[in-house]
């Protein structure tokens, strides 16, 4: 599609520049105007410019979609300037905010189907800059499970006595260390959570399945800060995160520097089913 411009009026695009806030608050004015479900794109890390008409996109409930790329330190050699690490957290702490970090292209795809059918508040989409595998599943629509905002991706038995939670590009790592952890005789379940506001609208019953309470041997996998994830640890958990800026250096480099490897996993694993 090309650019909307004062001599080309059929246009679909609109560039909007360095502007963030304006690109927000331009968004939800079509939203209120109607006839057209608005998005609009920009890197995670500059989420931070319109976060003021983010918030009243989720105020007023509009149907407002939000791309954000570039989700974590694997950004790479741009610096901590460009690295968002606080930023998801940020997001989920708006009310009426539904946001979603997607592990694959086929959650994605889910993930922006959700966010098209979505009429109820403002969806943000978090992407990430590097590129992902396709994660195999048993079952082909097994990523459509997205829209109840986590859900089993891997059970090594019928009883885990362990339970790894990934979001977005670490879901791919947690399911290396899983196969590591399961050749060494440990029962592991790994749960995609993608987002706890669609997580938290399901049933107690449908909680309890994919977290059973008696299962408190826990690891949370997400390069961002560790704030909210407490509820999902519980007392015993381990929340592999990052508390601090990045660095400049390339994004593979970063992830293994900062412990997001599946050996790391792995290792925190073992010590936590030892105590």
């Amino acid at each position: 599609s090309c650019d909307f411009q004062k001599e080309n009026f059929h246009c679909r695009n609109i560039r909007f520049g360095v502007r963030e806030h304006a690109m927000g608050a331009i968004l939800s004015g079509m939203a209120l105007h109607g006839g057209i479900r608005p998005f609009g794109g920009t890197f995670l890390v500059f989420a931070d410019y319109m976060r003021p008409s983010l918030r009243l996109a989720a105020l007023m409930k509009l149907p407002v979609v939000y791309v954000f790329a570039h989700d974590s330190i694997a950004v790479g050699e741009d610096g901590p300037t460009h690295q968002p690490v606080e930023h998801i957290c940020s997001l989920r702490a708006i009310p009426g905010l539904t946001v979603i970090r997607p592990a694959d292209a086929n959650e994605t795809k889910e993930a922006w189907r959700f966010a098209v059918k979505n009429t109820g508040g403002p969806v943000a989409l978090i992407l990430s800059r590097q590129n992902l595998p396709d994660i195999e599943r048993k079952e082909s629509n097994q990523a459509s499970l997205l829209s109840n905002g986590a859900y089993i991706l891997f059970d090594s038995g019928s009883k885990p006595s362990l339970i790894i939670i990934a979001t977005g590009s670490e879901v791919h790592i947690a399911l290396d260390a899983a196969k590591s952890l399961t050749s060494k005789g440990v029962s592991v379940r790994v749960v995609s959570m993608p987002s706890w506001e669609l997580f938290e609208k399901t049933s107690a019953e449908y909680k309890e399945n994919i977290f059973p309470p008696e299962i408190s041997n826990r690891i949370i996998v997400e390069a961002g800060i560790s704030t909210g994830w407490e509820r999902y640890a519980g007392d015993k958990g381990v929340i592999m995160a990052i508390n601090c800026f990045g660095a400049s250096a390339p994004g593979g480099t970063l992830m293994k520097n900062y412990g997001f490897t599946a050996d790391n996993i792995v290792q925190n694993a073992m010590k936590l089913l030892q105590k």
